[in-house]
This record gives C-alpha cells, sequence and structure tokens, in this order.
C-alpha cells in the first residue's frame, strides 16, 4: 500500500505513544504538521522559537519519562534549535529532533555551497558533535528504519538527544509500504549505546571490601540513577550501607531531602556542612554523577583528598577523565549496578561509621543552610529564607522549574524537597531562558499541570515569547520573578575582577527589563508584587490555589550575594588564592575551619586573610 514519508512519521509517534510534540511549522517541515495534524494522535504544542520548542521536548522527557520530539524547519528553524539541543546532549536527555530542509537535489554532503536552494544548509554537520546520530534521510525507503535507529540510540546507553533531517521533497514522497527497510539494532554499536558493561558481580565485591575498610565513607547520588529509571531504589541502598549520602544538583528530587542519611548538596555552591563532610571522607562512592567542576572545585587533587573513590557510570569516557584519583571505576548501568548490590552486596557496619554519622549530622545543626548572611537588607527581601518559606507552603506533587542566577543557585541551596515532588534545571549548560519553555514541556507532561517556574528578571527575557504559549493554552504555570535589576551574577564577577565597574548588566550599564506587571496584562496573566514579608504571607497561598498562569515579581536586592561559595581569596601577601572546597565564603575563622575537618586543612586556607 502507498503511503507518503510524513505519514509514516505521523505513524511511527504513534506507534511510540507519542503524544505531544513541540515545534514550530514553516515551508521545510509543513508535509509532517499535515500529517500529524490529520493522523490525530500526537498533539503539536506550538511554540514562538525553536529553542524553547526542544528544551520543552527534554522538560517533558524529566517529567513523564517518556521520548518526546520537536519539529523544526529548515535555515534558521534548525539554526535556532541548537541551544535547545546542546542542553540535551550535556544534561543527557534523550529527544528526536525532526528538522526541514531543502530539495534532496541540494542536500548532497558534496555540495560546496554554503547556501542549499532557499535557506538550505547542513544541518546534519551542525549538529553532529552535540547528538548521539544525525542522519539526513536521502531515501524515502529508509524513513521507518531511520525512525526507529534514532530512537533506539537515543534511549539506549547513556541518553542523549538525535537528530534526523528530512528534505521536503522526501516528506511529500509516497512509497510501498513492504518496500520499507528494516532497522537492525545490531548495527547501531559505533553510537555507544552502553551495552557492555564492566562484571558488576567483581565489582561489587571490591566495593564491598572497601567500604568495610572505611571509617567515613560517603555516597554522592547523582542524576543518572533517574535516567536509569533506579530511584525506586535509593532508599533500600541507603538502608543496607546505612552511610551518609550527597545529592547532586539534578538529583536533589529523587529523595525527600529529609532523609535521615542524607547530609546535603555539595559543590562550588554547596551548603556548607556537605562540603565539609565530603572533603573529610575517607571513602566516596558516586553513582551517576559525572563529577563536575561546579560538583568538585578546580584542583582534583584538593577534591576529597583523602578518600579512595568508587566511580559508578555509564559513560566510560566520564570515568577516565579523572582516571589518577578513581580506585574503583565501574562502568554501568545504575539500575543494575543497584540490582546487583542489593543481591550481592556484602557491608560490616562498625562503631566508627556510626560515629561518622552523628558527626554529619553536627555539621548540618554547626552550619544551618539558613545563615545571618542571608537576612534582609535594604527593605529587600533576600531570596534564600524566600525559597525556604515557599518550600514549607509547596504541594506534596509540586513540579518546580527553574532559570538561572537567583532561581538557580538559592533554589538548589536552600529548598526542602519532599517525596514526590520534582526540580528540574539545566545544569551542565546553565543557560539563560530554560525557565519558561522547561515549564512549559513539564505541564504538558502531566496534563497541562500546576508548574512553579522560578524565573529572575534577566532569564525571562531570554524567551519571553513563551509566555504567549502559556497564555494561549492557560497553562497554570505559576512565574515567580527574582528582580533584582539586571544580570547579579556577573555584577558579582565584575566587582570582583574590575574594581566594581559595571558594563552591560544593568540599566545604568546598558540592560534594561520592562515592567513585567504591566507586561502581564498584555497576556492575560494575574501579577503580584511581593516586597515584604507580609506580601508574601499574603499572596502565595493564592498563588499556589489558582488554576491559570501567574506572574508574581519579587523584589531583591540588586546586588545580594550568593553564599556560601567557593571564591577566589586574597592571601596575607596580597597574592589570589583558590581554596579547596571546604573552605566556602565568607570564611569561617581558621580555627572553627581546623575544629570541623578531621583531614589536615592545606596550606593555602592557612595563607587567606580571614
Amino acid at each position: 500500500m502507498s503511503i507518503k514519508v510524513s505519514e509514516l512519521i505521523a505513524d511511527f509517534l504513534e506507534k511510540k505513544k507519542i503524544r505531544h510534540v513541540f515545534g514550530i511549522i514553516g515551508a521545510g517541515n509543513a508535509n509532517i504538521f499535515d500529517a500529524i495534524s490529520r493522523k490525530g494522535f500526537t498533539e503539536i504544542v506550538c511554540v514562538h522559537h525553536e529553542q524553547a520548542a526542544v528544551m520543552a521536548m527534554g522538560a517533558y522527557y524529566r517529567i513523564a519519562g517518556t521520548i518526546s520530539a520537536s519539529l523544526v524547519t529548515t535555515g534558521g528553524g534548525s539554526a535556532n534549535a541548537v541551544t535547545g539541543v546542546v542542553n540535551c546532549w550535556m544534561d543527557s536527555i534523550p529527544g528526536i529532533v525532526i528538522s526541514g530542509n531543502e530539495n534532496s537535489k541540494f542536500t548532497s554532503e558534496k555540495n560546496p555551497l554554503r547556501i542549499w536552494g532557499i535557506q538550505g544548509f547542513d544541518s546534519v554537520r551542525m549538529v553532529q558533535g552535540i547528538t548521539k546520530y544525525a542522519k539526513r534521510v536521502k531515501n524515502p525507503l529508509s524513513i521507518r528504519a531511520e525512525l526507529e535507529k534514532a530512537y533506539y540510540i537515543c534511549s539506549t546507553g547513556r541518553p542523549g538527544p538525535v537528530w534526523l533531517d528530512v528534505p521536503m521533497n522526501i516528506q511529500a514522497t509516497h512509497v510501498e509500504q513492504n518496500e520499507l527497510t528494516i532497522h537492525n539494532p545490531k548495527t547501531v554499536d559505533q553510537y555507544k549505546t552502553g551495552e557492555e558493561f564492566d562484571n558488576l558481580e567483581l565489582s561489587v565485591t571490591k566495593l564491598g571490601e572497601l567500604l568495610s575498610q572505611s571509617a567515613r565513607p560517603l555516597i554522592w547520588l547523582g542524576h543518572g540513577i533517574r535516567l536509569a529509571g533506579a530511584v525506586d531504589l535509593i532508599e533500600p541502598i541507603l538502608d543496607k550501607l546505612g552511610i551518609p549520602a550527597l545529592v547532586s544538583w539534578q538529583g536533589i528530587d529523587m529523595i525527600d531531602s529529609n532523609h535521615p542519611l542524607i547530609i546535603g548538596r555539595a559543590g562550588v555552591y554547596g551548603q556548607r556542612a556537605a562540603n565539609i563532610a565530603l572533603q573529610n571522607c575517607d571513602f566516596l562512592l558516586t553513582i551517576g554523577t559525572r563529577l563536575a567542576i561546579p560538583q568538585i572545585g578546580y584542583e582534583i587533587n584538593e577534591f576529597a583528598r583523602e578518600a579512595r573513590i568508587a566511580m559508578v557510570d555509564i559513560d566510560p569516557d566520564e570515568i577516565k577523565k579523572f582516571s589518577s584519583r578513581i580506585d574503583l571505576p565501574i562502568c554501568a548501568d545504575a539500575r543494575l549496578f543497584f540490582q546487583k548490590f542489593l543481591e550481592i552486596g556484602r557491608v560490616n557496619k562498625t562503631a566508627k561509621v556510626l560515629s561518622w554519622k552523628k558527626q554529619c549530622q553536627v555539621y548540618n545543626e554547626r552550619f544551618p543552610i539558613i545563615d545571618k548572611e542571608h537576612e534582609d537588607k535594604n527593605d529587600y527581601i533576600n531570596s534564600y529564607p524566600f525559597m525556604d518559606r515557599l518550600s514549607k507552603k509547596l504541594k506534596p506533587d509540586q513540579i518546580i522549574v527553574t532559570d538561572m542566577g537567583t532561581a538557580l543557585l538559592s533554589g538548589h541551596q536552600v529548598l526542602n524537597i519532599k517525596k514526590g515532588q520534582r526540580l528540574l534545571t539545566s545544569t551542565g549548560l546553565g543557560e539563560m531562558g530554560y525557565g519558561l519553555p522547561g515549564a512549559i514541556g513539564a505541564s504538558f507532561a502531566c496534563d497541562k499541570g500546576e508548574v512553579i517556574c522560578l524565573n529572575c528578571d534577566g532569564g525571562m527575557m531570554m524567551n519571553l515569547q513563551e509566555l504567549q504559549t502559556i497564555a494561549h493554552h492557560r497553562l497554570p504555570i505559576k512565574i515567580i520573578i527574582f528582580n533584582n535589576e539586571g544580570y547579579l551574577m556577573i555584577k558579582h564577577t565584575q566587582k570582583s575582577l574590575f574594581e566594581g565597574r559595571y558594563i552591560a548588566v544593568n540599566k545604568e550599564s546598558g540592560v534594561s527589563c520592562p515592567n513585567f506587571s504591566k507586561l502581564a496584562k498584555a497576556f492575560d496573566f494575574k501579577s503580584y508584587q511581593i516586597r515584604t514579608w507580609d506580601d508574601f504571607e499574603e499572596y502565595i497561598p493564592q498563588i499556589l490555589v489558582m488554576n491559570e498562569p501567574v506572574i508574581c515579581n519579587v523584589f531583591t536586592h540588586p546586588e545580594q550575594l550568593f553564599v556560601p561559595k567557593l571564591s577566589l581569596a586574597a592571601k596575607k601577601d596580597g597574592s589570589i588564592v583558590s581554596p579547596p572546597l571546604e573552605d566556602l565564603y565568607p570564611f569561617i575563622s581558621l580555627e572553627d575551619l581546623r575544629k570541623n575537618m578531621i583531614i589536615k586543612i592545606l596550606p593555602k586556607s592557612e595563607s587567606i586573610e580571614r
């Protein structure tokens, strides 16, 4: 039976039970839009920028756990999508980007011209370094096989985005279904599907031995656990191990923040208690976290420097990058690892470990998350106690999406996440503008459900057009904007590096933002302003029970600090040094640091002006 290629794409989406895709129509993908619309199974969510389409696709997966797709056209449509693709690539989020392109007679890789036909160009070559698989469909008979192959690759092993480029004439071509080629999974080994892992039985046995030899063990839980579908095994693992645990920023919502073994979130912008515990441990087991610089600081040899490290990761390249520090590398899927450890893992729990658990609790009591440096200033609300109070009012199943800056830093340092709540952001790329598209994708993933979008004035402006997408669908997305008059993180950088000279960070230096309350009226959003704690207590409960879009401006100090943080410090001789991870700014006294460090402090910490 004869069928159009575009109809085969629509059939594929139905076969995979893909209920929502995100995109923008153009001449280059009009056939695909038409076929999906006529099919009637998949809803196309029309956004207003291709970047937002791919970001929404990624957020959709994070909430629904099912793969979605984004549809972009040729030329600028494909180019606009790149930031979203990099976001998914860095955070290991699967998804299928289907792009249109010029007539296939122009789309030969041997074509030396910069422009193919009208607006066309080699979009496949553009994205090959940021996708697990990128392919232009040249033979109409291969469309089904290519779709199946792309789906398989993006969801197998370490996940990531894939890209299929389908020229417009190929989309419109009729083919005989019995002549279509068939996908063979055995042909995709080169794309790192990750099906071959280390000998888990041997690795688990060695791990048990190392754990039993340690007095101050620690486990670090990362987002790879969720990607492996193993969140349900975290608590059984912690019960079996009985040791303190950290969570990565992407993994905060995998377990209740109040679990008795969870001691916090470590890193460059980590919680002081968590960082001190991390640096004092003598054995560290990391699972599904890649030990990025924002986690470990700038000097690998100063990170957990007296600890033996076991690293469980699906990607061998992530393990190899710090091979000199990894005592037990385990290349494995997190779920398979957990299952094997629960089956055969042996740990001898000693009195020393019990003492260590109590010591970690002491760290949390000694260094509370909200401290004196987070007090309100000059009649401005500080975002840290705001996050703390907001946490107490959120629903048990609340979904929170954050943009960058204040929303990301104070949110991920402070928000107390309960079991059943979700917290999403972009951590790998860390791009401004993720908040609105991420909230849209998350909302559609839960049947147009409520999402709290924590944003900032600068981040809002990056994808402001998506307010109309929210308005069009009347999505109950509650947008809380931390208004600090510009780019707060860069203000701090400039203040540190350039003697306080500001450029391109606020109204006075070249960057301004609109009155968001007035803007809300244009999109028919309810609007609120919070300047005092009385405003907070009055408006936040109202906002949380509304079933419609809301914009809420929270006015914070234009120069509010993000603390604690790992920061460059001046030595007594006037030179600059990067302290180790346990020595966060604002610096505690040298006496206090020594009192809380079980291992020796470094000479550089002794040399810092405090």
